[in-house]
């Protein structure tokens, strides 16, 4: 289903995107808004205890803190998708900037009125003895901390609506992946950089043979887990979302830097803010980003030695975790270097083409 919605017109997908994420928001926010109106939980409303600094920062960037900042890192992957849908929309400069700023002030909004409710409805006092009796003391179980909230204060159907919720989320995070790989072979095929095969859409204007690579790449991965027996979530998606976000932060901070040479090199837009202090900013906090997200990188990836205790202690990898936490860095080494030798190779219209 996920490899004929992504070689169908992408607003095709982008519809069934559109209604999972509405159900499943709505669930969300039905609950939130739920605690809201009865007045919270037993001690009512306290924001300080959600919002103050002392509250978010608590522990440090070697404890609470950076465990905190690095999921909420790894939440936040995915709003820069946006731009890769530009050659298939009608108005790319306006439609992909209001999408991106869209999408982060939607998330904000939602992380924040949810979490604060959930902190409402189990007593700010006394939310992590909560959480741990609801997800177990080693939290394996998260969401149902989430689930017992929507029963108490809406109703046992709202929960079982979110457990299935919880599957449609998942189709529809691997819709959306699907989509953005597809596109990055096509663009990358399209550059030279990738086998020209990939540069091939169909008459709807999809990527149809990068959407195909996309499946088989996919494929291929999940057979070999199956294969081997391996637990598909304790292993392969810890693992490899992991390795995303960590990528992503990484390829967000190049961007930042390359922005600052591109309007230093062309002078086509000489704002100070928008050319120099913002993306200077921007690759200033993603650096931080970065590092917390390594540093945290057992807890996200379930890869820390064995006698390391990942909540107190930073970075403590066993092997598989140094080699995945260095992996989008030696990627990086060895893709400029194939870049360097094939320069004369690329397609330097389809590159431009892309980076725009």
């Amino acid at each position: 289903m996920v490899t004929l919605l992504s070689i169908l017109q992408v607003d095709i997908g982008a519809k069934v995107l559109g209604v999972l994420m509405l159900l499943e928001v709505t669930s969300l926010a039905v609950t939130a808004l739920a605690v809201l109106f009865k007045g919270g939980g037993p001690e009512g409303f306290d924001l300080a205890a959600s919002f103050s600094p002392s509250s978010i920062f608590a522990g440090g960037f070697g404890g609470g803190a950076g465990i905190a900042l690095a999921f909420a890192f790894a939440s936040y992957i995915g709003f820069e998708a946006t731009a890769i849908y530009a050659e298939e929309t009608k108005d790319p400069k306006r439609a992909v900037p209001i999408a991106t700023y869209t999408a982060v002030g939607l998330i904000a909004a939602l992380f924040a009125i949810t979490s604060f409710a959930m902190v409402s409805a189990l007593g700010s006092s006394q939310v992590i003895d909560q959480v741990v009796a609801h997800a177990g003391e080693d939290l394996g179980a998260p969401e149902e901390v989430l689930f017992s909230v929507a029963s108490e204060y809406v109703g046992g159907w709202l929960a079982t609506t979110m457990s299935w919720l919880v599957l449609s989320s998942l189709f529809a995070g691997l819709l959306a992946f699907q989509n953005s790989a597809a596109r990055y072979f096509y663009s990358m095929g399209r550059a030279g950089v990738l086998p020209r095969a990939l540069d091939h859409v169909n008459k709807q204007g999809s990527p149809l043979v990068g959407a195909l690579a996309t499946s088989a790449v996919s494929g291929a991965v999940i057979t070999w887990f199956a294969a081997t027996d391996k637990d598909p979530v304790g292993n392969m998606f810890l693992w490899f979302s992991a390795v995303a976000v960590l990528a992503i932060v990484v390829v967000e901070v190049l961007v930042s830097l390359a922005v600052i040479a591109y309007f230093r090199r062309t002078r086509e837009d000489t704002r100070v803010w928008n050319t120099l202090i913002a993306p200077a900013l921007s690759a200033l906090f993603l650096v931080a980003g970065a590092y917390l997200v390594m540093s945290r990188f057992g807890l996200l990836a379930g890869t820390t030695q064995p006698d390391v205790d990942p909540t107190v202690q930073t970075f403590g990898l066993n092997t598989l975790g140094w080699v995945l936490v260095l992996s989008p860095f030696i990627a990086f080494v060895i893709g400029t270097i194939i870049g360097a030798v094939r320069r004369s190779d690329e397609n330097e219209d389809a590159v431009a083409d892309l980076v725009t």
